[in-house]
């Protein structure tokens, strides 16, 4: 962004984060570490978070930009997007669409199919269901998860029909939608995309095999390598899978794609992130300093996409 914002006005960007969903506390870290790197870069900008205020109080403030960090419902599910749009507002990240789209993880998925892009087979469940019928056709282990959630909150993997209904009731404390997904075995990997283009791969390891919160935020033995060891033919490969299948959703700006890859070498596109955590954990960073990016030139070219409504 300039000195002056496209309208002629004095800049007067505002970074939204925290809210009220269950990803707020690391909301409140990525906005944090946005705000300040763009102060850092002399950019005229402000924070809030609209559990103080709601939108009356974001209108209040008078932006010529929002810059969304605000992770899950409510902010990253295109009811923010929507409403900046009718406030005439320009916003980082993707818009109406692509955001609603992209926190209903099963939804995403049937895009994906429909395309004809790889992405495991999975089945929304229910209270009562026959366990043993979605064991036929998914197999074990199965990961349970929310339709609508993020930061791993309330995922499972499921080893027994045991655990089936137990991993429901807990992924239903966070969401009135449950699905249930083909377990992939094999190596994580995340693709950050900037613009148009996909940044260097990372291919996430975690001593005990999964990458749920604690791994994601809270612990220090989670690795994350850089390079992630594909060549540069797989790798190449990954980044085209990920950036067609951010577009087929209708991505904008940035955002981050999440991909597993079987023992024969087949690519799984897993979820699609609109709004990745910018926290000192998070793999959009990561991704852009490995290619020469460092994190105040990655906020500011972030900034930069902000989309006018």
């Amino acid at each position: 962004m300039s000195e002056k914002a496209a309208n002629g006005a004095t800049e007067n960007v505002v970074v939204v984060y925290g809210g009220t969903s269950g990803e707020r506390e690391v909301s409140l870290k990525s906005g944090a570490a946005v705000l300040e790197a763009l102060k850092r870069r002399g950019v005229a900008v402000q924070g809030y978070d609209p559990q103080e205020g709601g939108l009356v109080g974001l209108e209040a403030l008078a932006p010529t930009a929002v810059f969304i960090a605000l992770h899950g419902r409510g902010g990253e599910d295109g009811t923010l997007q929507g409403a900046l749009e009718l406030l005439n507002i320009p916003y980082t990240g993707s818009g109406v669409l692509a955001s609603a789209l992209g926190m209903d993880k099963e939804r995403t998925k049937q895009v994906w199919r429909a395309q004809g892009l790889p992405t495991p087979e999975s089945i929304t469940l229910e209270e009562g269901a026959d366990w043993r019928a979605v064991i036929e056709t998914l197999g074990l282990p199965m990961i349970v998860k929310p339709v609508h959630e993020g930061s791993t909150l309330g995922i499972s993997i499921v080893k027994s029909e045991a655990e089936l209904k137990a991993a429901y009731t807990e992924a239903a404390r966070f969401d009135a939608q449950v699905m249930a997904e083909r377990f992939i075995e094999g190596d994580e990997y995340t693709v950050a995309l900037l613009g148009d283009r996909a940044l260097p791969a990372i291919r996430v390891e975690v001593p005990g095999g999964f990458y749920d919160y604690e791994a994601k935020y809270l612990s220090d033995t989670t690795r994350y390598h850089l390079p992630c060891g594909l060549s540069d033919a797989e790798e190449q490969t990954l980044a085209a899978l990920c950036m067609k299948a951010f577009r087929a959703m209708g991505g904008q700006g940035w955002g981050r794609i999440d991909v597993m890859r079987d023992a024969k070498g087949i690519f799984w596109l897993i979820e699609v992130n609109t709004v990745p955590g910018m926290t000192d954990h998070s793999l959009v960073p990561q991704a852009a300093a490995h290619a020469g990016i460092d994190f105040e030139t990655l906020v500011v070219e972030i900034l930069a996409t902000a989309r006018a409504s």
